[in-house]
């Protein structure tokens, strides 16, 4: 499987109205889609519906994709980016943890059982690291040039391409490429929210949602 291959639409399965205009993180706390716009300084959380926007905060750090940890957002931000953790509840920025080597290359952030996953930029790849210690655990090599997203979905890492405009399953155990789909738009932050992938489009300023099986069908 290469970047450039032709690949085949994904059906949208739903489509809901995002509330600015600079779509960066996206992420799922078990209830609802939580949202960071770049341009609004602002996260969100978001009924996943219809769009209503039911909390939300400032936040200056946004820069790229948003995590949730169970107990905190992680929000991809800062210069160098870090993983900056918030409290869903108040919005107060309560601890800052760096991603060693300091760069800008992480793009998307999602946990998993094994740990935190990320996808990083120049080159792309994707990462499985430990969330406490932050050490690289596993290290894949990833298609496309400009990476913009990362979940983790049923045992599947899937990561998009905003310039390609697709979204690409990983195998978690060895990086074999899974599967790959073209999405409408261009995709930024990723999530899962245990039945649907859902991802924003960000030149349409909206949520899409979609099946894991559509990446995986040969």
């Amino acid at each position: 499987m290469t970047a450039g291959q032709h690949v085949t639409t994904a059906e949208v399965v739903r489509t809901v109205p995002g509330p600015a205009g600079y779509m960066c993180g996206l992420t799922w706390d078990g209830t609802r889609l939580w949202h960071s716009d770049q341009d609004a300084a602002t996260i969100y959380a978001v009924d996943p519906r219809d769009g209503t926007v039911e909390r939300r905060f400032e936040c200056p750090y946004v820069r790229a994709d948003l995590a949730f940890d169970g107990t905190r957002l992680l929000q991809v931000g800062g210069r160098p980016k870090q993983l900056v953790e918030i409290d869903p509840d108040t919005g107060e920025v309560t601890g800052m943890k760096p991603v060693p080597p300091a760069s800008g290359r992480l793009t998307g952030t999602e946990l998993g059982p094994e740990g935190i996953w990320m996808v990083l930029r120049a080159p792309t790849v994707v990462q499985l690291r430990d969330y406490a210690s932050m050490d690289v655990l596993r290290e894949f090599p990833a298609l496309g040039e400009s990476p913009s997203g990362l979940t983790y979905a049923a045992g599947v890492v899937v990561y998009g391409d905003f310039d390609d405009g697709v979204l690409r399953a990983m195998d978690p155990r060895t990086g074999e490429h899974l599967g790959q789909s073209a999405v409408p738009g261009h995709p930024t932050g990723i999530t899962w929210d245990g039945e649907r992938l859902w991802y924003c489009d960000f030149p349409a300023r909206s949520f899409r949602a979609l099946t894991l099986s559509c990446l995986l069908t040969p």
